[in-house]
């Protein structure tokens, strides 16, 4: 085999068993949240809840999901990375199966702030910080960001055929006499069932995946962190742009907007949302080459801009197949920033600070996300359909050059020893 091909396979045969159960976690819950990310808004609005009540349940879940990862992660390497999982998954089935049982808006709204749903399809939870704080545990430097680009492309990949299914199983599930909030209701079931599946993986990771004890204990806050406060603290304000920009465009409401313009239906829209998802977890590997190149700052930074354009031509687009042309070409760059991100904070920080810095980035991230879908349901009621797009594009495109002017100094270690 010549060293291309071994390069390129290096990060599978680095993976130890408990790799691999992690991939296998992150790929059932990616499906499942992909599941849900066509429908949920649409079934919201078939119960009769507004666009501003909508905006503010979506808001509210990813509050919830954020207070509680905080709590969840901040403590994770102390009191163990595999029971703090454990408890998350615990978090999703009930989601899903209040969700399933319920249309009352009350009881949704109190699930949604304390289970753990994923309007965008993407990760919430405290699940991807403690899992990449484990991956980068049991993983050597040089091949961090490469396995990183792995996780990315199998959640990616996980997610596409989700919204794939999600978008077909509705719609074959609904027939003239039947009402279509059974097959949303079927699909919030098929949620909780995969969240127990994901549960049960977790309970086969073994020991190695756990920080271990310190041999010199070090005094941390409330945030667990001790050397790398002020870097994460800086790091997480830009993470708050950036995802307060992406919160105005969420995959929920990406969905319901095409809904809204162009009439698409659930199908349709399972279709496009797998093309995203497939274009997006195939760039997670062309990142992780370019970021062996370039650097990890450099990559983040110079396919963001690229991809932040194309969102803010998606709503001048004045037919379907060209807003979905728009849509596709911002996901070949989007998410290239993805692995390299994870794989840059775990770089620059301490092996004893990998979940709680995971964990505050996310929180961070998310409370962002959280607040904007309010703004897009006012902005929507208001029939101001396209502001979200520029509003979201404007601001990450800010954060991209902000990022690049703040860290671009702080290189991870195996950056440093190509200097």
């Amino acid at each position: 085999m010549s060293d291309q091909g071994e390069s390129r396979f290096s990060s599978q045969l680095l993976l130890t068993r408990d790799g691999w159960v992690l991939f296998g976690t992150r790929m059932v819950r990616l499906f499942a949240y992909g599941l849900l990310s066509v429908v949920l808004v649409l079934y919201l609005s078939a119960i009769g809840l507004s666009d501003q009540y909508i905006g503010l349940l979506l808001t509210l879940t990813l509050v919830g999901d954020a207070v509680i990862s905080l709590l969840i992660t901040r403590v994770a390497d102390r009191l163990g990375r595999r029971r703090m999982l454990l408890l998350g998954a615990g978090l999703m089935i009930f989601a899903g199966a209040t969700f399933a049982l319920t249309t009352n808006p009350l009881l949704l709204t109190v699930a949604a702030f304390i289970g753990t749903l994923s309007p965008s399809g993407n990760e919430v939870g405290p699940f991807l910080a403690i899992e990449q704080a484990a991956l980068a545990h049991i993983t050597p430097d040089q091949q961090r960001t490469r396995v990183f680009a792995w996780y990315i492309l199998c959640g990616s990949l996980a997610a596409a055929l989700g919204a794939l299914s999600g978008g077909m199983l509705e719609t074959t599930s609904t027939s003239p006499g039947t009402p279509s909030l059974a097959g949303y209701r079927a699909l919030f079931m098929g949620y909780g069932v995969l969240g127990i599946i994901m549960g049960l993986l977790f309970t086969t990771l073994s020991p190695k995946v756990e920080i271990g004890p310190l041999t010199e204990p070090r005094p941390v806050g409330f945030s667990g962190l001790h050397r790398s406060r002020v870097a994460v603290r800086n790091l997480s304000l830009l993470f708050m742009l950036d995802s307060f920009g992406s919160g105005l465009m969420v995959q929920s409401v990406l969905a319901y907007w095409f809904h809204l313009r162009f009439g698409v239906d659930t199908a349709t829209l399972g279709q496009l949302f797998f093309g995203v998802y497939l274009v997006a977890g195939l760039s997670a590997l062309v990142a992780a080459r370019i970021a062996a190149r370039v650097g990890l700052i450099r990559t983040m930074v110079f396919t963001h801009i690229p991809a932040n354009i194309f969102l803010l031509l998606t709503p001048l687009m004045p037919t379907l197949p060209l807003a979905i042309t728009m849509v596709l070409l911002r996901f070949c760059v989007a998410q290239m920033d993805v692995p390299t991100r994870q794989s840059y904070l775990m770089a620059v920080v301490d092996p004893d600070e990998r979940s709680a810095a995971a964990g505050i980035t996310t929180f961070a991230r998310t409370t962002a996300t959280a607040l904007a879908p309010t703004l897009t349901g006012v902005l929507f009621g208001a029939a101001f359909f396209s502001a979200p797009f520029f509003l979201a594009g404007g601001l990450k495109i800010v954060y991209d050059v902000a990022l690049y002017v703040g860290f671009r100094h702080l290189k991870p270690p195996e950056e440093r020893e190509k200097l």
